[in-house]
């Protein structure tokens, strides 16, 4: 058969090609550490034993220091079961090429970290000092926080987690402080029959304050809410199952309120700073034995007379009023903080692998690269960089 030089066909076409497949990048393998946290400050843990098991089975190691999930009521053994290696050696933990804690290292954590480790943790930016930002740059740390990663959709989901926790927890510690036996009102939450009930303010109008505002109303507790987000407000309208009084935040209203309520709980978020919205002279006027519970503390506060506490001791006594600053509030229920931190966590440490380093991910992934502040020793964090006076970088720029 003689063919047709015409034929829209060329010779080359009818020859033999080489089939182009797909060229994937070689899966990575994650060398994980989790070290120990300060009980007295921290008693979350990153990762439960289901999540360890996981990512074992995925062909990663995973290295525990003895006891770090004890407070969230998680032993050794279970995290051994689940194939992790238990060892008493912090400085072998700290040593892994990936950190993995909740409350971001102290400077002797950062000592020993070896050079160009990846750390992922919390950074509570408001309690940090310059020194801390300067320990990981010198050791060209890698560093990611919780707080900072936003997902495609645009939501944070370790804050929403956490804020939602953090909500609920409010209203159950306000309770346990209304109680005589703490120096309380002997109030109860409760909608009892006959009994006037609980007047509680919350000041602010996001995740944190409608998690605190549903549990308050399901325990029958009258509830007021302040913000001078009008959107907010209308949203918190629509969505809660019944009615509660709304306004913004005008000082001769909000101190009645004040004067008033058992419980103010503060959940106002700035970019920088939250806003003090209740004076010193305001709270002088709440009743004595009424509670304050200020979430937005490691936020700087939203209370004039609010102190950052810890969880041994949680509260101090201002002019009659109980103040509440614990800043890692959702410590106190530690299991459950856990399990939401390692539902989110663990997912994003299986992504990582599949991109071939974590290097390819902080590239190819937005949601990874919007948690790093540090990355290889250069801060990439203009917020962090403007507070600390510290040069910074775009992380886009570094990574074109």
């Amino acid at each position: 058969m003689i063919m047709d030089i015409t034929s829209p066909f060329s010779k080359s076409q009818l020859i033999p090609q080489e089939e182009k497949l797909e060229i994937r990048k070689k899966r990575g393998q994650l060398f994980i550490g989790i070290p120990k946290e300060d009980f007295k400050i921290e008693k979350r843990i990153c990762l439960t034993p289901e999540s360890v098991s996981m990512l074992v089975k995925a062909g990663h190691k995973i290295l525990i220091e003895a006891g770090a999930g004890k407070e969230a009521s998680y032993d050794d053994k279970k995290y051994s079961e689940a194939g992790a290696t238990i060892t008493h050696d912090k400085e072998k933990v700290f040593g892994c090429p990936i950190v993995l804690k909740v409350e971001p290292p102290t400077l002797d954590e950062i000592k020993l970290m070896k050079p160009k480790t990846y750390l992922f943790s919390a950074l509570q930016l408001k309690t940090q000092q310059k020194d801390y930002f300067e320990a990981l740059q010198k050791k060209k740390i890698t560093a990611l926080c919780y707080e900072f990663i936003k997902d495609r959709y645009g939501a944070y989901p370790f804050l929403d987690a956490i804020s939602q926790i953090a909500g609920i927890a409010s209203i159950q510690i306000a309770s346990e402080y209304m109680c005589s036996m703490n120096g309380g009102k002997g109030l109860l939450f409760g909608n009892v029959t006959g009994v006037p009930p609980t007047e509680v303010v919350i000041l602010g109008a996001g995740l944190v304050a409608e998690s605190a505002i549903r549990t308050a109303l399901a325990l029958g507790v009258n509830v007021k809410v302040f913000d001078n987000n009008i959107h907010k407000l209308k949203r918190l309208q629509k969505t809660l199952p019944s009615q509660v009084f709304t306004s913004t935040i005008q000082e001769r209203v909000l101190t009645k309120s004040l004067m008033r309520c058992d419980v103010a709980i503060g959940a106002v978020k700035g970019y920088n700073r939250s806003p003090i919205l209740v004076s010193e002279e305001m709270v002088q006027r709440m009743k004595p034995g009424s509670v304050i519970i200020d979430v937005c503390i490691d936020n700087g506060g939203c209370f004039e007379t609010s102190e950052v506490t810890t969880h041994e001791r949680p509260t101090i006594t201002k002019y009659g009023v109980i103040h509440y600053g614990v800043p890692n509030i959702t410590a106190k229920y530690s299991k459950t903080a856990s399990l939401a931190i390692s539902n989110i966590l663990s997912p994003y440490l299986l992504d990582l692998s599949e991109n071939g380093s974590i290097d390819d991910a902080i590239s190819y992934d937005t949601t990874i690269r919007s948690g790093i502040y540090i990355y290889k020793g250069i801060l990439v964090n203009e917020a962090i960089g403007k507070w600390f006076n510290l040069n910074f970088k775009d992380l886009n720029l570094i990574l074109m």
